[in-house]
């Protein structure tokens, strides 16, 4: 077998690479961010590979949140053929509402595990642990060819589960808070490490939002964060990676003039419109981390009774301020390739500046310390896609950020 052909993995090529290939995926990175830190001169080696390399701008998969994002740019495929189109769903086997983070409801392999069985070294390392065992799947650890590791869990990693053990240790870096631009620091200095003494061949790295959520673009603390990657970048690029930087979604303000979040509480209304219960209002940005969100997006799938008119209920919903699309299962399976078991039989996605609840009493919001921002819909769907080679890579909307592994492995044999 030549260790060294092209791998193959769901229906796309991707050659092996001469040189590390690194895709870095900056959680909530509306691009305004980088514009901005690079214009009060913050980010000078970004502001380099975007002269000499290739800058572009791509569109993330629907509904722009965490997971879905980070799985098509794991399988370089979108969530109907992953399977994985939000945080949390109504399990079909069950019918009760879980968390979307179980291997069991991967339906495509990762890039990482195909070069990981081609004998390729793989490195991933994320902020949050939810993602890390999807992430992960496929891989062994028990030929010091595959690391996988969070930073939240960084001090109780094992070789047998991570590649690895007290990664914390390891980096010489505590283990962050899990609401901390640390946490995402950790997974830069990881990667350097990582490139520096175990040179993989095909590494990722994806990062926490807490940040984007708290802290709009060209804030200070904001400028802070994108400083500090920046000098990351440096030290990444300078070590020969061929390096792709793109986000899973962008980030938007959702509240009013007094600071106060815009919603609309979708179960609350669907209870007076149908019978209290009968219509169930799913929120896939759901996750155990909402101190900063609040379990609020722009992204909503509703499933109803067999008896419910639905182009009522769509007309109804489509009708509400803020409200920019309503469609049901079929199209928004068509629209935004989802898979149609996963979610309900009408899709909302809310407009710039508005989210999306289920009921008022079942969002703690006393959490929120800044003024809301989120993600889900169309408006955060625009992220960056930068590489710090020359391609010739087409523009948004038909490049996609889980395009990202395929044009790094393809800088890499340059």
């Amino acid at each position: 077998m030549n260790i060294h052909a092209p791998i193959e993995a769901n229906d796309r090529l991707y050659p092996f690479p001469k040189s590390p290939a690194a895709v870095i995926c900056l959680d909530g990175c509306e691009p305004a961010y980088l514009t901005d830190a690079t214009a009060a001169g913050l980010m000078p080696n970004l502001a380099r590979i975007k002269r000499t390399g290739t800058d572009r701008l791509a569109h993330s998969v629907i509904p722009s949140f965490t997971n879905p994002n980070n799985l098509s740019i794991a399988t370089g495929q979108p969530p109907s053929v992953h399977g994985i189109c939000g945080n949390y769903l109504i399990d079909p086997e069950t019918g009760e509402e879980v968390m979307m983070n179980d291997v069991r409801f991967l339906r495509a392999p990762t890039i990482f595990s195909r070069f990981y069985e081609r004998g390729a070294k793989v490195a991933i390392v994320t902020a949050k642990d939810k993602l890390r065992a999807l992430l992960g799947a496929g891989l062994r650890f028990d030929a010091d060819r595959a690391r996988c590791f969070s930073s939240e869990k960084s001090d109780t990693t094992t070789v047998a589960e991570h590649g690895i053990d007290r990664a914390s240790d390891w980096l010489g870096m505590a283990q962050p808070d899990v609401y901390s631009a640390e946490l995402s620091e950790f997974v830069f200095a990881a990667g350097v490490k990582l490139l520096r003494e175990w040179q993989p061949d095909v590494m990722y790295l994806t990062t926490t939002d807490f940040i984007q959520h708290t802290h709009a673009p060209g804030t200070p603390v904001a400028n802070a964060f994108y400083a500090m990657f920046d000098r990351y970048l440096g030290e990444l690029d300078a070590l020969g990676a061929s390096i792709v930087i793109t986000a899973d979604h962008g980030m938007k303000p959702k509240h009013d003039v007094q600071g106060a979040p815009n919603v609309i509480y979708a179960q609350d209304l669907l209870d007076g419109w149908l019978e209290q219960g009968a219509a169930r209002v799913i929120l896939p940005i759901t996750d155990p981390y909402v101190v900063h969100h609040g379990a609020l997006g722009s992204y909503a799938t509703i499933y109803l009774p067999d008896e419910a008119d639905r182009a009522d209920i769509i007309d109804r919903l489509a009708a509400l301020d803020g409200i920019i699309l309503v469609v049901p299962k079929d199209e928004a399976m068509r629209r935004f390739d989802l898979p149609g078991d996963r979610i309900g039989d009408i899709v909302m996605i809310s407009a710039e500046n508005m989210t999306i609840g289920t009921s008022a009493d079942r969002h703690d919001l006393a959490a929120l310390t800044e003024p809301l921002r989120s993600h889900g819909g169309l408006t955060e769907q625009e992220v960056p896609f930068i590489v710090n080679r020359v391609l010739d890579l087409p523009f948004a909307p038909e490049l996609r950020n889980y395009d990202a592994f395929h044009y790094a492995t393809v800088a890499a044999v340059l």
